[in-house]
């Protein structure tokens, strides 16, 4: 396999999806060693820090990337196997923004609540004890907790012509904000223009389900990654496989209709791999389905369809390229399994 290292200058990151010229261009099997910048561009790094006053709205979220997948067309499938993803700071942070969030009023829903005041909050990473300190603002609570690290962003451009922020969640992937996109995941993304033009980014050293404030714990981070093209088999919405579950994920607003768009992919690929019509496909969903939610924040929302596969006969899920990447990841040394 060719190995790709590729650290981006503050001019190659990219704000969409689509609309961005390539970084390089790589072929299927290349392994990607990245580095992400956070989700603020880096420029919260004290707790003095506040939104308002630090961020620059027009280049939140950036992504590195995009990258040209040679022999990538429309109805392909893009595989993106996440074999480390390392925290690049001993720090994370994470803020209260006004009018953004799970429990504040917002642009979209407004009411006549007040703002909630800016926090903002620094977790240490220890990466000794692969844990972050939460320290409360208003008391003297603290608490270590386990990191998770996981990126919140996968994508590929969106089709005809369209470009959207990086902030957007939607069939092309984007900002899923799913804490199963970690390292062992691989991520399956049709193919909606020639290249793929495939990106990454807002690496999360921690979160929830739900993202509920609207921020994780953000973080820049190293990354590696191995990106393979299937021919055809293009999904509708992302899907997700890892060891142990079969994943597919919707977005929308209301979150009942990300909820619905994962649930049809998910029938749809049960019929893909066990025959069933969807009907049966339907019904067996109903009785084995997990549904965490993975963000009630973004422009979209997104949730999850979440399938063990222990409970089904074994399947082999695009010619088995998930364990083929898995065994390569293996091979370097791959250690956040």
């Amino acid at each position: 396999m060719d190995h790709v290292t590729f650290v981006p200058t503050p001019d190659q990151l990219a704000y969409t999806f689509g609309g961005a010229e390539p970084v390089m261009r790589i072929v299927p099997r290349t392994v990607l060693t990245l580095w992400t910048e956070d989700a603020y561009g880096g420029r919260i790094t004290s707790r003095d820090d506040v939104a308002t006053t630090a961020l620059n709205t027009e280049d939140l979220n950036p992504q590195t990337g995009p990258f040209w997948i040679e022999g990538a067309k429309p109805g392909d499938t893009l595989a993106v196997h996440l074999v480390d993803l390392t925290p690049a700071r001993t720090w994370g942070a994470s803020t209260l923004i006004p009018f953004f969030g799970g429990l504040t009023s917002i642009p979209v829903s407004p009411t006549l609540q007040d703002p909630l005041p800016e926090r903002t909050y620094l977790y240490d990473y220890d990466a000794g004890t692969h844990t972050l300190g939460f320290t409360a603002h208003a008391s003297d609570f603290s608490v270590r907790l386990p990191a998770n690290p996981m990126l919140g962003t996968v994508g590929v451009a969106p089709a005809r012509r369209e470009v959207r922020t990086s902030l957007v969640p939607d069939y092309f992937g984007g900002n899923m904000d799913t804490p199963e996109m970690a390292a062992g995941t691989t991520c399956f993304l049709r193919v909606n223009v020639d290249g793929a033009l495939f990106s990454l980014g807002d690496g999360h050293y921690r979160q929830g389900e739900g993202e509920s404030c609207g921020t994780a714990v953000e973080g820049a981070m190293h990354v590696t990654a191995i990106v393979d093209l299937i021919k055809g088999g293009g999904p509708a919405w992302p899907r997700l496989e890892n060891d142990t579950h079969l994943m597919c994920i919707g977005s929308g607003r209301p979150l009942e209709e990300a909820w619905r768009a994962g649930q049809v992919e998910m029938i749809t690929w049960l019929g893909e791999l066990y025959g069933l019509d969807r009907l049966d496909a339907y019904q067996l969903l109903t009785q084995i389905s997990q549904t965490p939610i993975a963000n009630v924040v973004d422009t979209n929302y997104s949730a999850v369809t979440k399938i063990d596969k222990r409970l089904l006969p074994a399947a082999v899920a695009y010619g088995g390229v998930h364990n083929e990447l898995r065994s390569a990841a293996g091979s370097l040394g791959a250690v956040n399994y």
